[in-house]
Protein backbone atom coordinates (compact mmCIF):
# COMPACT_ATOMS: atom_id res chain seq x y z
CA UNK A 1 0.00 0.00 0.00
CA UNK A 2 0.88 3.58 -0.67
CA UNK A 3 0.16 5.40 2.15
CA UNK A 4 2.82 8.06 2.13
CA UNK A 5 2.60 8.55 -1.81
CA UNK A 6 -0.60 8.95 -1.85
CA UNK A 7 -0.47 11.65 0.35
CA UNK A 8 1.97 13.69 -0.72
CA UNK A 9 0.13 12.81 -4.74
CA UNK A 10 -2.86 14.14 -3.12
CA UNK A 11 -1.37 17.85 -2.36
CA UNK A 12 0.60 17.84 -5.30
CA UNK A 13 -2.63 17.26 -7.14
CA UNK A 14 -3.91 20.29 -5.35
CA UNK A 15 -0.87 22.30 -5.89
CA UNK A 16 -1.38 21.44 -9.68
CA UNK A 17 -4.79 22.51 -9.92
CA UNK A 18 -4.07 25.59 -8.16
CA UNK A 19 -1.79 26.76 -10.67
CA UNK A 20 -3.95 25.41 -13.38
CA UNK A 21 -6.59 28.20 -11.72
CA UNK A 22 -3.66 30.79 -12.08
CA UNK A 23 -3.02 30.10 -15.85
CA UNK A 24 -7.04 30.74 -16.24
CA UNK A 25 -7.29 33.87 -13.94
CA UNK A 26 -4.60 34.56 -16.57
CA UNK A 27 -6.56 34.23 -19.70
CA UNK A 28 -9.07 36.02 -18.49
CA UNK A 29 -7.48 38.82 -17.30
CA UNK A 30 -5.56 38.62 -20.63
CA UNK A 31 -8.47 38.14 -22.56
CA UNK A 32 -6.20 35.10 -24.46
CA UNK A 33 -8.50 31.44 -24.86
CA UNK A 34 -5.45 29.81 -26.55
CA UNK A 35 -1.76 30.10 -26.72
CA UNK A 36 -0.39 33.16 -24.38
CA UNK A 37 -1.40 36.36 -26.29
CA UNK A 38 2.42 37.24 -25.91
CA UNK A 39 0.56 38.00 -22.50
CA UNK A 40 4.09 37.92 -20.16
CA UNK A 41 2.64 37.37 -16.28
CA UNK A 42 0.41 34.72 -18.50
CA UNK A 43 3.49 33.31 -19.96
CA UNK A 44 4.60 32.95 -16.32
CA UNK A 45 1.84 31.51 -15.05
CA UNK A 46 1.89 28.97 -18.27
CA UNK A 47 5.40 27.84 -17.65
CA UNK A 48 5.08 27.38 -13.62
CA UNK A 49 1.62 25.19 -14.33
CA UNK A 50 3.64 23.10 -17.35
CA UNK A 51 7.21 23.27 -14.96
CA UNK A 52 4.89 21.38 -12.30
CA UNK A 53 3.26 19.24 -14.93
CA UNK A 54 6.84 17.73 -16.41
CA UNK A 55 8.07 17.29 -12.84
CA UNK A 56 5.41 15.93 -10.77
CA UNK A 57 5.07 13.08 -12.22
CA UNK A 58 8.55 11.72 -11.92
CA UNK A 59 8.84 13.00 -8.34
CA UNK A 60 5.34 10.98 -7.40
CA UNK A 61 6.89 7.62 -9.23
CA UNK A 62 10.56 7.84 -7.66
CA UNK A 63 8.71 8.28 -4.45
CA UNK A 64 6.21 5.44 -5.19
CA UNK A 65 8.98 2.81 -5.91
CA UNK A 66 11.35 4.14 -2.80
CA UNK A 67 8.10 3.27 -0.71
CA UNK A 68 7.75 0.11 -1.54
CA UNK A 69 11.45 -1.11 -1.50
CA UNK A 70 10.74 -0.72 2.03
CA UNK A 71 12.67 2.67 3.12
CA UNK A 72 12.19 4.00 6.53
CA UNK A 73 9.11 6.08 6.86
CA UNK A 74 10.99 9.26 7.53
CA UNK A 75 12.97 8.81 4.65
CA UNK A 76 9.83 8.61 2.49
CA UNK A 77 8.15 12.05 4.61
CA UNK A 78 11.78 14.02 4.03
CA UNK A 79 11.50 12.67 0.14
CA UNK A 80 8.30 13.84 -0.03
CA UNK A 81 8.17 17.05 1.95
CA UNK A 82 11.62 17.70 -0.34
CA UNK A 83 9.33 17.53 -3.62
CA UNK A 84 5.77 19.06 -2.38
CA UNK A 85 8.21 22.51 -0.54
CA UNK A 86 10.24 22.59 -3.88
CA UNK A 87 6.82 22.55 -6.38
CA UNK A 88 5.49 25.45 -4.11
CA UNK A 89 8.26 27.54 -3.87
CA UNK A 90 8.54 27.15 -7.56
CA UNK A 91 5.22 27.66 -8.18
CA UNK A 92 4.82 30.68 -6.63
CA UNK A 93 7.82 31.75 -7.53
CA UNK A 94 6.65 32.08 -11.27
CA UNK A 95 2.87 33.39 -10.79
CA UNK A 96 4.24 36.64 -8.62
CA UNK A 97 3.87 39.58 -10.67
CA UNK A 98 7.82 40.34 -9.89
CA UNK A 99 10.74 37.80 -9.81
CA UNK A 100 11.52 35.98 -7.27
CA UNK A 101 15.01 34.13 -7.82
CA UNK A 102 15.26 32.76 -4.46
CA UNK A 103 12.11 30.74 -4.62
CA UNK A 104 12.39 29.74 -8.38
CA UNK A 105 15.82 28.51 -7.60
CA UNK A 106 15.42 26.85 -4.32
CA UNK A 107 11.95 25.22 -5.63
CA UNK A 108 14.49 23.49 -8.84
CA UNK A 109 17.13 22.91 -6.30
CA UNK A 110 14.97 20.87 -3.74
CA UNK A 111 12.89 18.99 -6.55
CA UNK A 112 15.97 18.16 -8.33
CA UNK A 113 18.11 16.74 -4.19
CA UNK A 114 14.96 14.76 -3.88
CA UNK A 115 15.06 13.44 -7.26
CA UNK A 116 18.67 12.60 -6.85
CA UNK A 117 18.55 11.05 -3.92
CA UNK A 118 15.65 9.02 -4.67
CA UNK A 119 17.46 7.73 -7.93
CA UNK A 120 20.88 7.10 -5.97
CA UNK A 121 18.89 5.27 -3.49
CA UNK A 122 16.59 3.09 -5.76
CA UNK A 123 19.90 2.20 -8.04
CA UNK A 124 22.14 1.54 -4.88
CA UNK A 125 19.28 -1.17 -3.39
CA UNK A 126 18.88 -2.84 -6.57
CA UNK A 127 22.37 -3.65 -7.02
CA UNK A 128 22.66 -3.93 -3.07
Amino acid sequence: MLTLTSLYAGLLAMLYLALSWRVIQGRFAAGVSLGDGDDKPLQRRMRAHGNAGENIPLGLILLALVEVQGAPVFAVHGLGVMLLVGRVLHGVALTRSTPWPFGRSVGMGLTYLMMILTSLGLVTHAIF
